[in-house]
C-alpha cells in the first residue's frame, strides 16, 4: 500500500530527517491509504517523539481501533484525551471523548 506522497515520505525517513510530524504525516498518508498497521506504527512513533502531540494521539487511536486493536485504541484515547485537557485542546479533547465513548459501548467497558 503505498502512494507517492508515502513514498516521499519514507524517503524523507530513510534519509535521517525523522520527526513527530513527519511519523505523524506518516501515519496519517497509511491510514487514508486503508493500512492502519503501519499506520499505527508511526503514529506510535510520532507520540513518541512528541509526547503532547494531541492530534497524533488522536490518529493513532483511530489506525488502532481500523486494526482492530480496540482495547489498545481505548487507552490512546484516553491518553490522548488527558494531553489534549492539560495542553488546554477543548476541541481535540471533546472529539476523542466523543469516540472513547462509543468505543467503550462496543466493548462493553466502564
Amino acid at each position: 500500500m503505498t502512494t507517492p506522497i508515502i513514498a516521499n515520505l519514507e524517503k524523507m525517513l530513510a534519509s535521517g530527517k525523522d520527526s513527530a510530524l513527519l511519523r505523524f504525516s506518516l501515519g496519517a498518508e497509511y491510514l487514508k491509504a486503508g493500512a492502519p498497521e503501519p499506520a499505527a506504527t508511526h503514529l506510535r512513533e510520532a507520540v513518541t517523539r512528541d509526547p503532547q502531540y494531541s492530534a497524533a494521539w488522536k490518529l493513532l487511536a483511530r489506525a488502532l481501533e481500523q486494526a482492530g486493536q480496540a482495547a489498545q485504541a481505548l487507552a490512546a484515547y484516553r491518553q490522548g484525551i488527558a494531553v489534549a485537557e492539560a495542553r488546554g485542546d477543548k476541541q481535540a479533547a471533546k472529539e476523542m471523548a466523543v469516540f472513547a465513548k462509543r468505543l467503550e459501548k462496543r466493548l462493553g467497558a466502564p
